[in-house]
């Protein structure tokens, strides 16, 4: 090869060369002015709460906003980015356009990542990339406290037949001991404070540092009743609130002072109800003589205290005390009148004696000697006096007689075949008599022998006699038996009739 033809090809590389190295050197600085977007984390731990914030910071060189697509986060999303999200654009003044984005995490977390790619409406961004590295963050270690030192607070309410509670140790707050808390309920005599007092329902729960509030709820007796909420545990409860007695005072929440004033809210107990914790009953039972038996008795489900029963009848009066679980009997005399019967928690009852069905009725027996007829009323003995009114004829007469005795009224004789014997005050039937036929213009009486009685034991009984036969108490039968007789009678009218226009003699 001649000298000149290599003078020429190297003449001709070098031109190349130089037009490579001038085209590099312009299409430089046209990349490097395009826009950009970048994204960079940096990340702080809470010891409070043992907790990364982290903070992302997004730019963008871009005279437009830049759009997000294709975003990545790990472990979590970052609040408000997503795709499609905007980085601002640059200022006219050249400041690239930035926004600042946080993040929480939770201790120990190891790291935290943002990708993204960065869109212009000509242009295009893939290089966005930043991880944080995290690891261990915890919160400052909490010197804990003496009961004495904590503090809690609390909510507390009655309704519905319970009560409720709410306690929580304070934030902040480390305990070195667990804290036990307890609701009790309790019957009570009266809805204001009044002793005694007897345990009803309760819970307790234990407040820790894992176990930063309790809920608490006991029922309510269904009477007038107290509640105590308190710091202290089972073996703390009063079972029996006496005179005299163990209280829990401070111990209660929302005191004053003392133990139950470390936790704030309303105050922890309550008194009140709208009926006693008795149950009074009275079961009234009339007996044959008159008197009154009244079973009083207290033996309800809610009984916790004694009944006074207040017994009033005319002139009488008595006050009987009634122990929880037990009953007692009060005799009220015969003929006190109208009964009323009062106790704490319970209506007024009032009772007016009434016979019994089983008690023995008087017995009466009538005589008729043809110028007399005698009714004689007969009170068996353990009854109530019996007041009779017995009537003859048109004439009426009362008689009262007592107990274990007999008496005696008597009326002219006369033409009417009835008496009756009415006892108004024992509520039973009268008695109703008829005397049948008489055989006075013989010298007899009605009955049989005259002067000889027939007796009716029971009212509504027929009475029953010697050979003659009995006084028949009117009505149904002695109505049919008349009949029966007139029937028969018209018969043998008519038969003698046929046989005096036949001129029938009769054979004997």
């Amino acid at each position: 090869m001649s000298k000149s033809l290599l003078h020429r090809i190297a003449a001709v590389a070098a031109g190349a060369l130089l037009a490579l190295t001038g085209a590099a050197a312009v299409a430089g600085p046209a990349a490097a002015a395009g826009p950009q977007t970048t994204v960079a984390g940096a990340a702080t731990c809470n010891p409070d709460k043992g907790e990364w914030l982290v903070s992302w910071t997004l730019t963008n060189s871009g005279e437009t906003f830049a759009r997000i697509d294709k975003l990545r986060t790990d472990p979590a999303p970052v609040p408000e980015l997503a795709n499609g999200y905007l980085i601002p654009r640059r200022a006219p003044s050249g400041t690239i356009g930035k926004v600042v984005l946080h993040q929480t995490l939770p201790g120990g977390t190891p790291s935290a990542t943002v990708s993204f790619v960065g869109i212009w409406d000509d242009a295009k961004d893939t290089d966005n990339t930043a991880t944080v590295t995290l690891g261990d963050c915890k919160p400052a270690e909490t010197p804990c406290v003496e009961p004495a030192g904590a503090t809690f607070h609390h909510d507390f309410a009655v309704g519905d037949g319970r009560a409720t509670a709410t306690v929580t140790l304070d934030e902040g707050v480390k305990l070195c001991h667990d804290e036990p808390v307890t609701l009790v309920t309790y019957f009570a005599p009266k809805p204001e404070f009044s002793l005694p007092q007897y345990a009803h329902d309760h819970e307790t729960a234990t407040l820790s540092n894992d176990n930063r509030s309790v809920a608490l709820a006991a029922d309510l007796p269904d009477c007038n009743a107290q509640v105590d909420l308190f710091f202290g545990g089972e073996d703390d409860i009063i079972d029996e609130i006496t005179e005299g007695g163990p209280r829990y005072g401070d111990k209660k929440l929302g005191s004053n002072g003392g133990p139950g004033g470390r936790s704030k809210g309303p105050q922890g107990w309550y008194n009140g109800g709208g009926k006693g914790c008795q149950t009074p009953a009275v079961e009234p039972l009339s007996q044959c003589d008159g008197t009154v038996q009244l079973n009083l008795s207290n033996t309800g489900e809610i009984s916790r205290y004694a009944v006074d029963f207040t017994v009033t009848a005319g002139d009488f009066t008595r006050t009987v005390t009634v122990k929880p679980g037990k009953a007692e009997t009060v005799t009220v005399p015969a003929g006190s009148g109208t009964i009323t019967i009062s106790a704490d928690g319970m209506a007024d009852v009032t009772y007016d004696w009434k016979r019994p069905e089983d008690c023995e009725p008087p017995a009466v027996s009538v005589a008729n000697d043809c110028e007399t007829v005698t009714v004689t009323v007969t009170n068996p003995q353990g009854a109530v006096p019996a007041a009779a009114t017995v009537t003859y004829g048109a004439e009426s007469k009362q008689v009262t007689v007592a107990p274990g005795t007999s008496e005696a009224v008597t009326f002219p004789a006369g033409p009417d075949r009835v008496v009756t014997i009415a006892f108004p005050g024992l509520g039973i039937e009268p008695i109703t008599a008829a005397l049948g036929d008489t055989d006075c213009d013989n010298g007899g009486g009605s009955g049989g022998t005259p002067g000889t009685p027939t007796t009716s034991p029971t009212p509504g009984t027929p009475p029953t006699g010697g050979d003659g036969g009995g006084l028949p108490v009117t009505g149904a039968a002695a109505g049919a038996i008349a009949g029966g007789a007139l029937a028969l009678l018209i018969a043998g009218g008519v038969l003698f009739l046929l046989a005096r226009r036949r001129r029938v003699t009769f054979t004997p």
